[in-house]
């Protein structure tokens, strides 16, 4: 195969060329918003610590003495943050020869993907590696787990059986989520958000959730998953997902999965004294994870 270059190249198309090499792709939206509620934090790491509040109140017989109770500590959560950075180098004899411009603009745009990209990547391994029991949380377990403990007993964020994204399998989830108890085996109000998928899934989930009637059935019935609003957030794809049938439903729980930026430090650029090249970088740091499991319920698929 020939290689094209500026001697052997007809000059009626050389200008395209370059035009075409001075083209980026588009971007995805930040994705990882949809995964994590977004705090901020100025210090080393930042811990969570779970209270187990108070159980039943008992009968209280008249002239006897109220019963106390104590609030207990649950797990402890950390959130450490790890610092990333990436730059790039613009020559002296690119700067004198008047590229600075054009390859420094490329270069900028080619750092700033890379950090997104990063970024996206990070904070979707937490989602990735939710049944993968190397990676584990405040109870030693996985993110999704059929073995949670609290002081009640133990409690599931997983589907007993894991089963593909289908009506049936959101609905059985979904009741899961709503008949969630705390850690004392209180009745709370969790209820399910958003639905969680890998781009295989986007048209399966868009069928299941906004078909007028139940889909993929001959029965003339309502879908009641859209009728009710079961996932008022909706379905949110997520392209840095790596299991093509995972899937999670979010709930409202108050401290489930949060991500802190420490810093997030735009393009900076210097000199380099002893080459005169032109230097810039990127940096952030930020930290995620998970508090409550509670925060997420999901399928590993069958």
């Amino acid at each position: 195969m020939a290689v094209i270059t500026t001697s052997n190249h007809p000059k009626a198309l050389w200008p395209g060329i370059k035009a075409w090499w001075g083209r980026t792709y588009g971007e995805h939206d930040e994705e990882f918003k949809d995964l994590y509620d977004i705090e901020t934090s100025s210090r080393a790491y930042e811990e969570d610590v779970q209270l187990t509040g108070f159980g039943l109140a008992p009968r209280k017989e008249q002239g006897s003495a109220t019963t106390y109770d104590d609030e207990t500590q649950g797990y402890v959560s950390r959130y450490t943050h790890v610092a990333y950075a990436l730059g790039y180098i613009c020559t002296f004899e690119e700067r004198e020869d008047g590229l600075y411009e054009m390859v420094s603009r490329r270069r900028a745009q080619s750092n700033a993907f890379s950090m997104r990209q990063t970024k996206e990547i990070v904070a979707a391994n937490v989602y990735n590696r939710a049944f993968d029991s190397d990676y584990v949380f405040g109870d030693g377990l996985e993110l999704c787990s059929t073995l949670h403990t609290s002081t009640a007993g133990t409690w599931s964020n997983e589907l007993a059986s894991p089963a593909d994204l289908s009506e049936a399998s959101i609905e059985d989830m979904l009741i899961q989520i709503m008949t969630a108890e705390n850690d004392k085996g209180h009745k709370i109000s969790l209820m399910p958000k958003s639905l969680h998928i890998h781009p295989n899934e986007w048209y399966r989930a868009n069928r299941i959730l906004k078909s007028s009637l139940q889909n993929d059935t001959a029965n003339n019935a309502t879908n009641v998953l859209k009728l009710v609003n079961a996932l008022p957030e909706g379905i949110k794809m997520n392209h840095y997902f790596t299991d093509t049938d995972a899937w999670f439903v979010r709930t409202n729980a108050p401290r489930g999965m949060i991500m802190y930026d420490r810093n997030n430090i735009p393009l900076t650029q210097d000199n380099d004294f002893d080459t005169d090249n032109a230097k810039a970088k990127s940096y952030m740091r930020f930290s995620v994870g998970n508090t409550d499991p509670r925060g997420i319920f999901g399928s590993a698929g069958a």
